[in-house]
């Protein structure tokens, strides 16, 4: 804890006492997610048009967390060395140039590569204007760790005793990027322009958030030293003392088998793949379910997402609050699993009324449990290995969403509706796990 201290004192980001501000983190949140969710109503549509079926979505969706699980750990390990600001700027830069290629996939013809036509995948035509959207979305996965080191970099500037209220801020400005992204997509799609007005709109969104980090994110990883080394110690700075601040000097980072050593962390990495396997088959599945058994249109889409992160926002910040001050996070954690369960059991019948009941237990289940277990999770990695760690469980989470994207195309192919008792069984399964948190909580000093 003393060292932990003296590292907060060496960075000048952290002195005064102070913590940085945390608005241009979390624009830079809400942005980098307005700018993802943007194309959420539309993306199943684009796709059909261009000769896919269900699993090519699943598949088309899937590129981003396939690309990311090879990308995360190494942006993460270079922002414990670099500073997150260089990697966050990285990372944006990413999805602004991917957003340009997936733009330019609108003007291509429709030229067909090959087809096929199976009794398990279904009928579909692989085209160009596909291929290159593939493309689109494998870059803007390789360099998307902007969320694990976004985690990393609220981890530094933040109490241990407001981590948990300061994630749940973390998810508001992602949820608001919810709410704008399908408002907006709505708007636009309507418009002359069809397709390529939402995208165009990613495009100008993300020049915003690389300029935002550019003049408004400062450094939350970078120090001085205090004084000159004597000799007998620089040893210790070039490799045998992990610091807390950094130097010009490449400090040594835990390797994947290292981490899976830490305490406690193999079982939050794999609440945390299981986690992200439940929502990836629904983030699949239900705009499949919407347009074959509601009839939605696009602006239909955009409607809900909108409502169910708008409730979102009223969960995470009014009830988390309050209830992250009686309650501990591993309470917190056990009651949302319970009911986000709940919410994929309300969906199967594809009744109106239950779809938006469901988007209720939604908001509750995920705006309670997220946040808590991201607070957790960065409690039991201790303050030397947040981004490592936090990449390493992008990549986790990465792996859980290219299964649960594919698995949840090819579910809905085969048993439509019924698809979504597989993501509840799979988030009842965490609800059970959970209960052994509470024993890592009583051992974790602060």
């Amino acid at each position: 804890m003393e060292k932990e201290n003296k590292g907060q004192k060496n960075n000048p980001n952290l002195r005064n006492g102070g913590n940085i501000s945390l608005l241009p983190i979390l624009a830079v949140n809400f942005i980098g997610t307005l700018g993802f969710s943007i194309v959420l109503p539309f993306l199943v549509f684009l796709v059909n048009r261009l000769g896919g079926n269900a699993f090519i979505y699943g598949l088309a969706s899937s590129m981003y967390p396939a690309f990311q699980l090879i990308g995360a750990p190494i942006l993460g390990r270079w922002s414990d060395t670099y500073g997150r600001k260089k990697i966050l700027f990285l990372s944006q830069l990413g999805t602004l140039l991917s957003w340009i290629i997936f733009l330019g996939a609108l003007f291509l013809p429709v030229i067909s590569l090959f087809k096929i036509n199976s009794t398990v995948l279904g009928t579909f035509t692989v085209t160009l204007p596909l291929v290159v959207l593939f493309f689109a979305r494998a870059l803007d996965g390789l360099t998307g760790g902007n969320v694990s080191v976004a985690n990393a970099y609220l981890t530094d500037i933040t109490t241990e005793w407001d981590r948990s209220r300061n994630f749940g801020k973390m998810s508001i400005s992602e949820n608001l990027g919810f709410i704008a992204g399908p408002a907006l997509a709505g708007v636009l799609s309507v418009t002359e322009y069809g397709d390529v007005a939402p995208v165009l709109g990613a495009i100008v969104i993300s020049i915003i958030g690389t300029l935002l980090i550019i003049f408004y994110v400062p450094e939350s990883k970078e120090c001085t030293l205090e004084g000159p080394e004597e000799a007998e110690n620089i040893r210790k700075i070039l490799g045998y003392e992990i610091r807390e601040c950094i130097t010009t000097t490449e400090i040594n980072k835990p390797d994947f088998r290292e981490v899976l050593r830490l305490p406690y962390i193999p079982y939050m990495l794999g609440l945390y793949f299981l986690i992200d396997l439940g929502y990836n088959v629904f983030y699949t599945a239900f705009p499949l379910h919407a347009i074959s058994t509601l009839n939605w249109s696009i602006a239909e889409m955009g409607v809900y997402f909108t409502v169910l992160s708008g409730l979102l926002i009223i969960v995470q910040s009014t009830v988390l609050p309050r209830v992250s001050r009686k309650y501990s996070d591993a309470a917190l954690i056990i009651f949302g699993s319970l009911m986000l369960g709940t919410n994929f059991l309300l969906l199967i019948p594809g009744n109106l009324f239950l779809t938006y009941l469901a988007a209720g237990f939604f908001a509750l289940g995920d705006g309670l449990m997220w946040p808590s277990f991201l607070s957790l999770l960065s409690k039991v990695a201790g303050r030397k290995y947040q981004g490592t760690i936090q990449g390493i469980a992008s990549s986790f989470g990465g792996l859980a969403s290219i299964t649960g994207l594919i698995l949840g195309g090819l579910l809905y192919e085969m048993l439509a509706g019924t698809s979504f008792l597989i993501a509840c069984l799979v988030i009842y399964t965490v609800f059970l796990l959970n209960f052994r948190l509470r024993h890592f909580e009583e051992q974790i000093k602060y």
